[in-house]
């Protein structure tokens, strides 16, 4: 047996989950990273490994049962189990720790964004191979880590924490404040996706508006010139990245404040996708304020308008929150006409849960929950019927597509997505049988497609 083959078969195993957002993703990818850099081997599964790691989300309900259900299959199929992410940081209902208390014979738990006190707990558990700056990663993108996406789109965190309290959110208390990322290493980390193939480049944090805030938009440094550490400037340099090497740049978790205007001639250009993911949460005034979210509902209609105005093309996003303790009809029909008046391209809409540990618990006026789930659903018939509208629009037209799935070369047709949907949370464009013999689809590449139907949530194109 060869070296390479041995150390190989002999490479400790680690099972590994991940659960949860985005930015619970890029700190797997973090730990992943370290652990592929040492020698370790990571495995999808729980029987055969030396240990699991599970990733958690602490936020909503289910999120919180579907995490501890994880904890306890790996508990049961392996028994070696080291738990990291939001639940990790959640208390009890003895103010100890929440996974300690339903799961004590975990071997070692930390909160998000803990990848030194992850591979710490490793290595008392199951000591490293070797030592990484000896060693190559294997299907990594070099500085830029293992990624758990297909290699031709990848997240890419700018912050970690949030400075805001909305008091239905528990973020904060996990996370903590809000720490930009220094400017050079993003853009760097930017590079090498893109240089490793790379083709859409998804922002995430969770305020990315407030990129630098923190910092007080200090001066940074990147290949040797200076650039400030602003939403603004990155966006600008990521999109003159990106048009190098033929990728795309797609903006997420977008507040709405007066200097997202300044993003709008970005996306004209063609530097960052005319697409903005902006949580407005809720429209009427009250709420808003006993949410307490940190921008003005008043002017969010306006603001719209004006950046419509700028990027005829823009399309928007957004998440919101029916029956919040004290909503009134008045407020939600509020809710419902403004999504008529701003015509969200995507909108997606949660009852409101009441996470424990989040202020908005001991707000007065909690409505049952059989009408905070009626009000959801009277809210996505609304966001659907405005959603199947704009797509029926786009019929006739030709749109970019980026191909996520094209079996036997796309010879039958395959999958995709225009700069109106990101993975996973948006619609697709099914790409029919290619009209021309010689046409291929390669997943990773665009392909120019006549728009031809829809189909639900999702376009139909004839690739050509």
């Amino acid at each position: 047996m060869s070296n390479a083959l041995h150390s190989a078969a002999s490479a400790p195993k680690i099972g590994f989950v991940s659960l949860g957002c985005p930015k619970a993703l890029t700190d797997s990818e973090l730990i992943l990273t370290q652990l592929s850099a040492e020698g370790y081997q990571t495995v999808k599964t729980f029987r055969g490994a030396d240990l699991v790691i599970v990733n958690t989300c602490g936020f909503i309900d289910d999120a919180v049962k579907e995490s501890l259900d994880t904890i306890g299959e790996a508990l049961t199929e392996n028994g070696k189990v080291i738990v990291t992410g939001c639940l990790g940081a959640k208390p009890g209902a003895d103010g100890g720790n929440l996974v300690r208390q339903m799961h004590p014979s975990v071997l070692a738990v930390t909160g998000p964004h803990a990848t030194q006190e992850v591979m710490d707990a490793v290595h008392r558990n199951l000591p490293k191979p070797h030592d990484p700056f000896m060693d190559l990663v294997p299907n990594a993108f070099g500085v830029a880590g293992i990624k758990l996406t297909p290699r031709h789109y990848a997240y890419l965190k700018i912050s970690e924490g949030c400075n805001h309290r909305c008091t239905f959110c528990i973020i904060p208390s996990l996370r903590g404040n809000l720490v930009s990322r220094p400017i050079g290493d993003v853009l760097t980390e930017a590079q090498a996706l893109f240089a490793g193939g790379v083709k859409e480049l998804l922002v995430v944090s969770q305020d990315t508006s407030a990129y630098g805030v923190d910092v007080q938009y200090r001066t940074g440094f990147w290949n040797g010139k200076p650039i400030k550490t602003r939403l603004f400037e990155l966006a600008q340099a990521l999109g003159e990245l990106a048009q190098e090497y033929g990728a795309w740049v797609r903006l997420h978790y977008v507040y709405p404040y007066p200097s997202v205007d300044e993003i709008l001639p970005l996306m004209t250009s063609g530097l960052v996708l005319p697409y903005l993911d902006v949580p407005f949460q809720h429209s009427h005034p009250n709420v808003l304020k006993r949410m307490k979210r940190p921008a003005s509902g008043e002017k969010n209609l306006e603001r719209i308008e004006c950046w419509r105005a700028a990027c005829p093309a823009l399309v928007i996003r957004s998440t919101f929150i029916a029956g919040f303790p004290g909503e009134t009809d008045e407020e939600f029909a509020h809710l419902l006409e403004f999504m008529q008046a701003a015509q969200i391209d995507r909108a997606g809409c949660f009852a409101y849960s009441p996470v424990s540990g989040a202020a908005a618990n001991d707000l007065s006026g909690m409505l049952p929950a059989e009408l905070r789930e009626e009000r959801r659903a009277r809210f996505m018939a609304v966001a659907e019927a405005i959603s199947a509208e704009k797509l029926r629009q786009r019929v006739g037209a030709t749109m970019q597509v980026l191909v996520d799935h094209a079996p036997g070369l796309g010879k039958k047709g395959g999958r995709g997505r225009s700069f109106a949907d990101a993975p996973e949370i948006d619609g697709v464009v099914e790409l029919l049988q290619p009209e021309k013999i010689s046409k291929t689809l390669k997943v990773g590449e665009f392909t120019k497609a006549r728009i031809v139907g829809t189909r639900g949530h999702d376009l139909v194109a004839q690739p050509f």
